[in-house]
């Protein structure tokens, strides 16, 4: 029997459409140091938080349009006619919760800049600067959380970080590459 070339990809991916294929090869696990990627990541997996990560991708160009492209003190500076527009908006998931959180997360996100430098250099700080690979072998070694993913969201909390819990926390951290979660035989593997 002949092997397809989704033997050789991530199980979770195998039965995606397009974007999660794409994500997955291009974006998912691989490391980044761009607060701006950091930020957008960071927002997509909240309004992902209850839904699903597929939907969110599709309707990914309209969060960026709605939020600015994600420039982080734009979104920061959003108003509350901004939320009623966005509320407004059927291309994107309308969640006031999660859009008021978003517009608190970039205030926050601005204030660790401010103190940090950078996003970047906060973050990476809780994995020493190198990538966590975690050597998965079966699916079911990928965890929704973990010690580090509860640590980092307690920090979050503690600088002022709404809708970051553990779990979304876990999956942001693969989004932006702290932790590498691909499956070893995966050819889109980035180690």
């Amino acid at each position: 029997m002949q092997q397809s070339l989704d033997d050789f990809i991530c199980t979770w991916a195998k039965n995606g459409g397009p974007e999660i294929r794409a994500y997955h090869k291009n974006e998912w696990c691989h490391p980044s140091h761009d607060d701006h990627y950091i930020f957008e990541m960071m927002t997509l997996e909240i309004f992902q938080a209850g839904l699903n990560w597929e939907l969110v991708l599709k309707k990914r160009p309209a969060f960026q349009h709605g939020f600015a492209n994600f420039e982080v003190t734009k979104v920061a500076n959003m108003s509350s006619e901004d939320v009623t527009h966005l509320m407004n908006d059927a291309s994107i998931i309308r969640n006031q919760l999660k859009i008021q959180d978003t517009i608190t997360n970039a205030q926050a996100f601005l204030k660790i800049q401010s103190e940090f430098g950078s996003f970047e250099h906060y973050i990476w700080q809780f994995v020493n600067y190198r990538q966590v690979n975690n050597h998965i072998r079966i699916p079911a070694e990928i965890h929704a959380k973990t010690p580090l993913s509860e640590k980092i969201s307690q920090d979050l909390k503690q600088h002022g970080f709404k809708f970051m819990g553990p779990t979304i926390t876990y999956s942001f951290m693969q989004a932006i590459g702290l932790v590498n979660d691909h499956e070893i035989s995966c050819m889109d593997n980035p180690q």
